[in-house]
């Protein structure tokens, strides 16, 4: 079978974003590129159609992706039998049984594309590309996002050798970012931050790719993303540069609504004594901030951050994040990043240190 064009698979607003810079910056795009988007773990709304209507991808297919809890015939084999062999076992039978599970509702056909990227391969189609034998680009969750862990190795602490050998050699089970046997490469922001080795990992810096594009290129970016342009435009005109304004981003930290709207009350109350803030949700922070927060003007959630960067007047003193990577952020001329020592006074430490258990498991051997 001929092979042809591009597909990305997205699951979140970042992801689209990042697909439409590299699409964007493909000097001979060829044949317009198909997008695939995930409704497993974002509302996307009306957003698909905006993407249609952009005309930078061919074709926008939505992706009934499931969890491996819709299938509960596969709850078996995570149970933990006590030892690594019979574990492995189990775990070899969940890798081909969730994707036989999984395949049904899968809305292509992968194979006949030339070149399949997909964003955060430790979702379930990961697991049926590897399972299919085809192969594809992974692409970094997020802006440097192993810069906190390298979670294929946290994931599988404990004769991680073993596990990668079985994935990455053998196919029989699935191990994400780059530790798949189907997997071509991860394409990453900047491989310093990484404690890995690199062999798998390519480097794409996001702010070259923010670069590189014009002003038409931005032009149809903000027109997809931005649901209320006019709505935005009345936020930039109330940011007053003669003001220190502070930017908070929120984020899905803990499971307990309550204890979201705590940290970021907390925050709120902390930085409104520099200046005055604003809030950005996440757009994957369920959390209702236009109630909770009524009293804070805030931006659409949907909006990834980083199209402020294409707006003059939207200027931030500071901006606030608690992991969130700042590292693509131009408008504010102070970035904080509070981190563990920070979400230490809100969960158990064990919860949120992912490096150190991941340094403390490889220093056992």
């Amino acid at each position: 079978m001929e092979k042809h064009g591009r597909v990305y698979v997205c699951h979140t607003y970042y992801h689209v974003f990042v697909a439409y810079l590299k699409e964007l910056n493909l000097e001979n795009r060829g044949e317009a590129a198909d997008m695939v988007i995930s409704t497993m773990s974002t509302d996307f709304e009306s957003f698909p159609d905006r993407v249609k209507e952009s005309g930078v991808f061919r074709d926008v297919i939505l992706f009934d992706e499931k969890r491996e809890s819709e299938f509960p015939d596969l709850l078996k084999y995570r149970e933990d039998k006590g030892n690594i062999i019979s574990n492995m076992i189990s775990r070899i039978k969940f890798t081909k049984k969730f994707a036989k599970a999984l395949e049904p509702y899968v809305p292509v056909d992968f194979s006949k594309y030339k070149d399949v990227y997909v964003f955060c391969d430790t979702d379930p189609v990961g697991y049926y590309l590897n399972y299919k034998h085809i192969y594809y680009h992974a692409v970094e969750d997020g802006l440097d996002t192993l810069s906190v862990a390298v979670y294929a190795k946290y994931d599988n602490r404990g004769h991680f050798g073993l596990k990668k050998f079985l994935s990455k050699k053998c196919n029989l089970i699935f191990i994400r970012d780059g530790y798949g046997k189907y997997c071509l490469d991860m394409e990453v922001n900047d491989l310093s931050v990484i404690d890995d080795e690199p062999d798998v990992y390519k480097e794409v810096p996001r702010n070259a790719l923010m670069d590189a594009l014009g002003e038409k290129e931005k032009e149809i970016i903000i027109r997809t993303f931005v649901r209320n342009y006019d709505e935005l435009i009345r936020m930039e005109e109330n940011i007053d540069e003669k003001e220190k304004n502070i930017l908070i981003l929120t984020e899905p930290l803990t499971p307990s609504f309550d204890t979201r709207e705590k940290i970021f009350r907390d925050l709120v109350c902390e930085y409104e004594k520099e200046g005055r803030v604003f809030l950005k949700p996440h757009p994957r922070d369920s959390l209702d901030y236009p109630v909770r927060f009524a009293d804070v003007p805030q931006f659409d959630r949907t909006i990834p951050m980083e199209i402020f960067n294409f707006f003059d007047k939207i200027r931030f003193g500071k901006i606030v994040s608690v992991y969130t990577q700042l590292g693509a952020v131009r408008f504010a001329k102070e970035k904080v990043t509070l981190g563990d020592d920070f979400m230490d006074k809100y969960e158990d430490p064990a919860i949120h240190r992912k490096r150190e258990v991941l340094d403390a498991e490889m220093k056992k051997g």
